[in-house]
């Protein structure tokens, strides 16, 4: 009885979408064909995977951006994405149905479809045109949120990318999709689509646009895969024939817990433990117990631990005497006697302090240091327009990082300078050039890197006056400071 009334229902959507068709024979018979080969668009669910939908569709050039070669003489159009919902203005709407979809479900969220719509275009961006004929033929791919359970299932929101054809007036030009709308399901089967749809073309003649569409979608198609009685879209095990009394799903070993909650689904268990026994009646079910015929402790797994230190004794190699999980149940020692255990000493086989996690204390920088540090930094400076690090630089450089590795808790800061030559622009980028290739030569002489950050100042603080040749040469410079 069902599936005839399915096969009356879709008879019923055919008739109504041939007498659309024929109403617009004219502006969408391409239209129509492709969708009459392809049958996809917008589809929900794998129970329901068909959906056909009916709508109008409005053409907006305006947030598009000023197109590639465009002259002031031409029309114009704003930055991407503004008076995005302008439609007195911008919006060209062909007031009858002007857009048609058929669409199939894909599978995790996915969908895949074609698309045609028909329209009337009187503006482009800020110019008003005579009426030209709007035609457009696209595929499109989808992804539904609604797939991650959101809390709102009446709402469906999606992105997408495609790609089609379109003809506008008598210029015919491909375009590169993005999609994104939001369903509104009234019903199961029932659902309102709003969808704004960027298409970008790469031809100089072609317009870069907004289609922006309003539409009921209808989905049907519901079946039986598993034939168990229980369709699809009330089955949850449509694929495996189960009873009704589990909606659709089985119940392997009889033990009164459906396979699809029952972790064990082969062996006749207890439904306190998800459908599995317990053996050695520890509390713990077999799946979950590591020791299953051995009685042991839950906080173990179901093994024993005799110790009581957290190790289970097959896992524990000083069974009896209480020690550390970390150390394989056993006492940590204390290899350098320097009261700190091992397992907290960051250096073990050295005597060091207790202050400093077991290692010798190590020298702190002073202000004294990074003023001998930044004296040597600003002898090393370029040539103008030149990030490279002079050979004359390198004995500093390297006297610079034996100093930084005498201070290894230290970390620094290099900051690159330049002179006033050249653009603001360019001279941020030279400045962090600068400063990267001083730390890049530091770290290749064994300085770790993560003690070293660069950035770049470009002609702020100059060193000396950018009036005299002299000067510029000085400010073409880096400097060091400690890092906070």
């Amino acid at each position: 009885m069902l599936i005839k009334y399915n096969n009356l229902l879709l008879q019923l959507i055919i008739y109504i979408t041939k007498q659309i068709i024929m109403k617009h024979l004219k502006s969408i018979l391409v239209a129509a064909l492709v969708l009459l080969v392809t049958g996809v668009t917008n589809a929900q669910d794998k129970n329901n995977p068909w959906a056909i939908e009916v709508g109008v569709n409005a053409i907006d050039t305006f947030p598009t951006g000023l197109r590639d070669g465009q002259s002031d003489k031409d029309f114009q159009n704003g930055t991407l994405f503004s008076e995005y919902f302008n439609v007195k203005d911008h919006y060209n709407i062909l007031p009858s149905v002007s857009r048609v979809a058929v669409g199939y479900y894909l599978g995790d969220g996915f969908t895949m479809g074609a698309v045609g719509t028909v329209n009337k275009v009187e503006r482009l961006g800020t110019l008003e045109i005579e009426s030209i004929n709007y035609y457009g033929l696209d595929g499109e791919i989808k992804y539904s949120f609604r797939e991650l359970d959101a809390p709102l299932a009446w709402v469906d929101p999606f992105i997408g990318i495609g790609g089609g054809y379109t003809w506008l007036g008598d210029a015919r030009f491909g375009t590169a999709n993005g999609i994104a709308g939001v369903k509104f399901w009234m019903s199961e089967s029932l659902a309102v689509n709003f969808q704004s749809t960027y298409k970008h073309s790469f031809e100089d003649y072609g317009a870069k646009h907004f289609q922006h569409s309003v539409g009921v979608l209808f989905k049907f198609g519901g079946k039986d895969t598993d034939s168990d009685g229980v369709y699809d879209h009330e089955d949850a095990c449509p694929e495996v024939a189960g009873l009704a009394q589990f909606n659709g799903c089985p119940d392997t070993d009889l033990d009164g817990v459906e396979d699809r909650e029952d972790t064990c689904p082969n062996t006749p268990g207890l439904a306190e433990f998800a459908g599995c026994p317990d053996t050695d009646g520890d509390g713990v079910a077999d799946p979950q117990d590591a020791c299953p015929t051995v009685a042991g402790l839950a906080s173990m797994n179901g093994c024993p631990d005799a110790d009581g230190d957290g190790v289970t004794d097959a896992e524990d190699a000083c069974a009896t005497q209480a020690g550390d999980k970390a150390n394989k149940g056993c006492p940590w020692p204390d290899t350098d006697n320097d009261g700190v255990l091992d397992k907290d000493d960051e250096c073990p086989a050295v005597v060091g302090t207790v202050a400093n996690k077991g290692c010798p204390e190590v020298p702190q920088l002073t202000m004294e240091i990074m003023k001998e540090l930044n004296d040597m930094s600003k002898t090393i400076l370029f040539d103008i327009g030149a990030s490279t690090v002079h050979t004359d630089s390198y004995d500093t450089l390297q006297n610079m990082k034996d100093i930084m590795s005498t201070y290894s808790d230290a970390s620094f800061v290099i900051t690159g300078y330049t002179d006033n030559t050249g653009s603001d622009t360019k001279n941020q980028t030279l400045s962090e050039e600068r400063a990267m290739a001083v730390k890049s030569y530091l770290e290749s002489l064994g300085l770790t890197a993560g003690r070293l950050s660069s950035e770049g100042a470009s002609t702020s603080n100059p060193a000396a006056s950018n009036n005299t040749r002299a000067g510029r040469k000085q400010n073409r410079r880096v400097e060091i400071s400690s890092k906070e």
